[in-house]
């Protein structure tokens, strides 16, 4: 008589027999979040205080507005003064330093708050509500990711969809081309559906697929509600835009940044944004009086600002299109919809501004006139355009300062949320402080949800920010909010109870010599009145506090390094590489970790055969039509440009080449700040050519392919310009003698952020 009886699985709740006759399933219950709203939430770049027209622009942005009219604008949202630790705390509830992204993506300088990676014990929004039946979708840029860990070979835990995102489809880097975007889909970069000679723009892509996404999710899993972040290049430099639409907002932009500050803060009284008597401080260091503007520059000025603006409406006429999905699909009153920025408008355009700025950070200076020819390819696709410092001071108006910074024209930046059925004083205002780190607690408090003690089996670190739910549904709500720190790259700051205290930083001096100022926010708006000396008390308690809050969130130590902590960590990278072989068939390799060209000698070789008939296309490229470096062959010969912000210096074979196998390639010798480039096919040198510019700070912010160029093209050929005889692997071996410019490679590194 047989014994046997089956093993019962421990925790599960049926009974397992010999046979289904004498077995019970169990099927367990999945939280499907019905009756969940939707979440949208929209992150632009660079944008400042004054940019949406609800914000007292004169530009426009009627969707944004119109967002704001079905609910409230924020007078009172502060952010980190830089986007990959904006990005950290809106994703986390945490602050960024804690979460270990204390500054840029780009590097890890070794301590716990500089991973340049958000920590597992830091659950993301994503995360944190996919238990609850949220499908997570994310379009457009990531940034919390290292640059060094975007390549094809990942490694993949720190991308979207291993942070709680279901589908991705955006870029991974700080900025990227609008018209030869790196573009990733989930894990696999890929190539974009067009180019600017097809009407490609980046924007457009990205709310195509955004509209994708909300489209078959409600085929899909109609029942279940979805979380979007939605985060454009808009308008992160390069800015680039449709020509009719830069042609347009020229003229909110002919009578200068004087007026339209006074303009933008005449409006902002009006609407009740910022308190009545609000002075505009003085203009920010080195800033000119319009009226001291030669006028042979007005033009150039006008047209580099009508550009950012450009980008910005654009976008909203494409965020029209997706909130237009949600409306005929009738979700769109039960989607909270957010639109914010992550920092404040950019200094990086420098007091003139750049037209291509790839040229300069390659220490080939772009002068005023050179700027001047060029001004009618601004927005173009061989332009990487920002603009002056008197247009960003503008954007900000009426704060102090920029992005970077810690002064409220860094930190302090536009806020929009509808949350239907919940605000009751839609177009309302709210002035209270809030922080991007109380963003997600709010959330969840509204949802009344918990973030997790346990997110896949690790621990989670306390949630830092504190909800402000209450005030989305009462204007007169009290909401206790405990003191809030800034830094970055040794600017600092303390908000406590309506007081602040915040000290500029000059890199490279000493951090004790910083001047602290004091300003009672409740009374002085835009920080235009410092009571440092009225209030030494209370000033050297909040420096104090600073302190502490500084250790208890991983701040210290203070490095106020640019270059250094990039260079360092390329080093670690890559260590002591200095021999790549890319074979046929490689797919897409970002800049960051393509071979490090800068400032060094280096030997490109393409082992190729030739069939009888002849063979054209490109061998291997890095970068596009700004700057970059392209192998190829054309009309029999080989021809190499060395594109240099536009500068193309070309070399050409003195012969064709032949039928039949061979190894081709050229051969760079730097001595000093002169470099000789070798052309070769086999043993025979084909070509040379002595030039003084050399990459020195950056190649391009686009990557490399072997056997085509995929974006605009670096050189003047069509891309992609596909090699039609048979390329078998590219060797690309770099030679021992890089010396870089860190204070250039500084100025070149803070404009990808």
């Amino acid at each position: 008589m047989m014994t046997f009886n089956p093993t019962q699985p421990k925790d599960f709740p049926g009974t397992i027999g010999r046979t289904l006759a004498d077995s019970s399933p169990h099927f367990p219950e999945h939280n499907s979040g019905k009756g969940k709203p939707n979440i949208l939430m929209v992150l632009l770049d660079d944008v400042g205080f004054a940019d949406f027209g609800c914000y007292g622009a004169e530009n426009a942005t009627p969707t944004i507005d119109a967002i704001a009219q079905r609910g409230l604008r924020f007078s009172g949202f502060h952010t980190t003064a830089m986007c990959s630790t904006t990005r950290a705390a809106l994703h986390t509830g945490r602050n960024h330093h804690s979460v270990g992204v204390g500054c840029l993506a780009n590097f890890d300088s070794g301590f716990p708050g500089y991973r340049g990676k958000i920590a597992k014990e830091a659950g993301t929004l994503a995360e944190m509500l996919r238990p609850h039946g949220y499908r997570n979708y994310m379009v457009g840029k990531w940034h919390v990711t290292p640059l060094t860990e975007t390549g094809p070979t990942g490694p993949f835990d720190g991308w979207p969809l291993a942070r709680g995102f279901d589908r991705f489809y955006g870029f991974l880097d700080a900025e990227t081309d609008q018209y030869s975007p790196e573009v990733v889909r989930d894990n696999t970069h890929v190539t974009a559906d067009g180019t600017y000679w097809t009407g490609y723009h980046l924007t457009e892509d990205l709310c195509d697929n955004a509209i994708t996404y909300l489209a078959e999710h409600t085929a899909g899993a109609p029942d279940a509600p979805w979380f979007m972040l939605l985060a454009p290049g808009a308008c992160h430099a390069p800015h680039q835009a449709p020509l009719d639409i830069i042609n347009r907002c020229e003229q909110y932009y002919l009578d200068g940044w004087d007026a339209a500050r006074e303009r933008r803060l005449a409006n902002q009284i009006k609407i009740g944004l910022v308190p009545p008597g609000t002075q505009l401080p003085a203009r920010n260091d080195f800033v000119l009086a319009w009226e001291d503007v030669p006028v042979e520059q007005k033009p150039l000025f006008v047209r580099l600002m009508a550009a950012y603006a450009a980008m910005l409406e654009h976008f909203d006429e494409n965020l029209a299109r997706v909130i237009k999905q949600l409306e005929v699909s009738g979700q769109l009153d039960n989607t909270v919809v957010m639109v914010m920025s992550d920092n404040g408008a950019s200094q990086e355009g420098g007091p003139w501004g750049f037209i291509n700025a790839m040229g300069p950070f390659n220490l080939i200076p772009e002068t005023i006139e050179e700027k001047i020819a060029k001004v009618g390819d601004i927005g173009g696709p061989d332009t990487h355009s920002n603009f002056p410092w008197g247009w960003a001071m503008a954007a900000n108006t009426p704060l102090k300062r920029y992005k970077q910074n810690t002064h409220s024209g860094g930190i302090r930046d536009p806020f929009v949320l509808a949350w239907p059925g919940v605000v009751p004083d839609q177009g309302g205002l709210r002035h209270n402080f809030c922080h991007a780190i109380d963003l997600a607690p709010t959330i969840l408090d509204m949802l009344g949800l918990e973030a997790p003690s346990h997110i896949n089996g690790v621990p989670q670190m306390p949630i830092e920010g504190e909800s402000f739910a209450p005030l989305i549904g009462n204007a007169q709500a009290l909401v206790e909010r405990g003191p809030q720190y800034f830094e970055m790259f040794g600017h600092r700051g303390l908000w406590l109870d309506g007081w602040k205290a915040v000290a500029f930083h000059q890199m490279g001096t000493p951090f004790e010599n910083d001047t602290w100022e004091l300003y009672n926010l409740n009374e002085d708006f835009n920080e235009c009145h410092d009571l440092a000396q009225a209030e030494p008390e209370r000033l050297a308690s909040m420096i104090e506090m600073w302190w502490k809050e500084a250790d208890k969130h991983s701040v210290l130590p203070l490095d106020d390094r640019f270059a250094p902590r990039f260079a360092e960590n390329a080093e670690r990278h890559t260590g002591q590489r200095t021999n790549f072989t890319f074979w046929k068939g490689m797919g897409h390799l970002p800049s960051d970790v393509a071979p490090d060209l800068r400032s060094r000698s280096y030997t490109i070789s393409a082992f190729i055969d030739v069939p009888k008939e002849g063979c054209e296309g490109v061998l291997v490229s890095h970068g596009d039509l700004t700057s970059g470096y392209s192998l190829f062959i054309r009309d029999g010969h080989l021809e190499h440009d060395l594109n240099i912000g536009g500068s193309h210096q070309m070399l050409k074979s003195d012969r064709p080449i032949t039928p039949g196998a061979h190894t081709v390639g050229v051969r760079m010798k730097r001595v000093g700040n002169e470099g000789t480039l070798t052309m070769f096919i086999d043993d025979v040198v084909v070509g040379t050519m002595t030039t003084n510019n050399i990459f020195w700070i950056l190649i391009s912010w686009s990557g490399l392919d072997i056997g085509l160029d995929r974006g605009t093209p670096v050189s003047d050929y069509e891309s992609p310009f596909l090699f039609t005889g048979h390329l078998t692997k590219v060797e690309i071996n770099l030679d021992n003698d890089q010396v870089l410019d860190f204070h250039g490679e500084s100025r070149a590194t803070m404009a990808r952020d």
